[in-house]
């Protein structure tokens, strides 16, 4: 098919021919026919189809805004799309059985999750004139990640003491004494209390827990009420500086959407990588509950902190953090808005913290977090 300039050619011959004539100048008419004899020739080099491969790879696959990524294509024109966007990839000329590889940068200014293809593989002749591909259905995927910023956790409002409290929920395989309990295929022989054992007439074992172990529940509201663009953007930021802090601080978390997204992680900091994908994909969406899903989210656990980061919700929306606080050991709001006029004066037993933006919040929650 034809580009921009073999268009713009067969325009020019047309206009020129007519004039040529009109005005009985054959040199016009010459120069025309000229230009018609490039189309042709160039229509004449399309009819070489070359037998194309290509393999295509994202990398890095996962990335935070404005980090470099880029396409790297294994293969004479290449065409490449990105979530719509077409990017050109010059290729030099091949021989045959030749391979070449091309770095290419891919758009990563934004968060989210992209669709790295379809691939469009072609070759245009020496003026451009006319151009021929092939469109691979061959596709890969680019996770843009939340920008992460040094943070303290959500407070809990204990301190992890190996020699304190346990409870039923705590997380097994610790060295503080819990309770006893009958033995289960694969319990560890050493456990076993034999006096018990003696007493009841059925093996009986030590159940052993991690000993005041608080578990952090991060919970993002992804409804459309109250955000702004950019006050969304600012709370997805926050509650994965949150997440990442608690897994790499070493505590139990669960990171939760209103809209129903979950990923949990245990003391040892696993689910980084989950949290970061579920966090590129939140959206917001009319259709979302938003805190009004908090009541859902309670468990009988009582040694969960509750992390809560919105925007600019109906005080009536808030109003339900109240009423879930008792059910946790430490709440606490963070909120963003563009209008610090319309910002909540606080809720009785929540620590609320409001910002313009992440920075502001950053600076603002760890010096709240480090003096209380």
């Amino acid at each position: 098919m034809p580009t921009g300039s073999g268009l713009l050619l067969a325009a020019t011959a047309v206009a020129l021919l007519g004039l040529g004539w009109l005005a009985d100048y054959p040199e016009l008419v010459a120069v025309g026919f000229a230009c018609l004899a490039a189309l042709l020739l160039a229509a004449a080099w399309m009819l070489l189809r070359p037998d194309l491969a290509a393999v295509r790879d994202v990398r890095p696959q996962r990335v935070s805004p404005g980090e470099e990524a880029f396409g790297v294509l294994t293969l004479i024109l290449a065409g490449e799309t990105v979530a719509g966007r077409r990017l050109q990839v010059p290729v030099p000329s091949l021989r045959p059985g030749q391979e070449h590889t091309a770095n290419y940068p891919l758009p990563t200014g934004k968060r989210g999750i992209y669709q790295v293809g379809p691939l469009t593989i072609g070759h245009t002749d020496p003026l451009r004139l006319m151009q021929v591909g092939k469109t691979y259905s061959t596709y890969s995927t680019l996770y843009v990640h939340p920008k992460l910023h040094r943070v303290e956790p959500v407070p809990s409002g204990q301190t992890r003491d190996m020699d304190g409290p346990t409870s039923s929920y705590a997380p097994q395989g610790g060295v503080a004494f819990h309770s006893l309990r009958e033995y289960v295929p694969g319990d560890d022989y050493r456990l076993i209390h034999w006096k018990s054992t003696a007493r009841t007439g059925a093996l009986m074992v030590r159940h052993n827990v991690v000993p005041n172990q608080p578990r952090l529940l991060v919970v993002l509201d992804t409804s459309s009420a109250g955000y702004t663009d950019n006050t969304f953007e600012y709370a997805v930021s926050a509650a994965a500086s949150l997440a990442v802090a608690a897994m790499r601080g070493g505590f139990p978390l669960e990171l939760r959407t209103t809209a129903g997204g979950v990923v949990a992680s245990d003391a040892r900091g696993d689910g980084v990588l989950a949290a970061m994908d579920l966090l590129a994909a939140a959206e917001r969406s009319p259709g979302d509950p938003g805190l009004a899903a908090l009541p859902a989210m309670v468990t009988l656990d009582d040694s969960v902190s509750l992390g809560v980061v919105t925007g600019e919700p109906d005080p009536r929306t808030l109003s339900v953090l109240p009423v879930v606080r008792r059910h946790f050991l430490m709440a606490s709001l963070i909120q963003f808005s563009e209008r610090p006029e319309a910002w909540s004066t606080g809720l009785p037993g929540i620590v609320t913290l409001m910002a313009h933006s992440v920075e502001e919040f950053v600076q603002a929650w760890n010096k709240l977090t480090r003096t209380s």
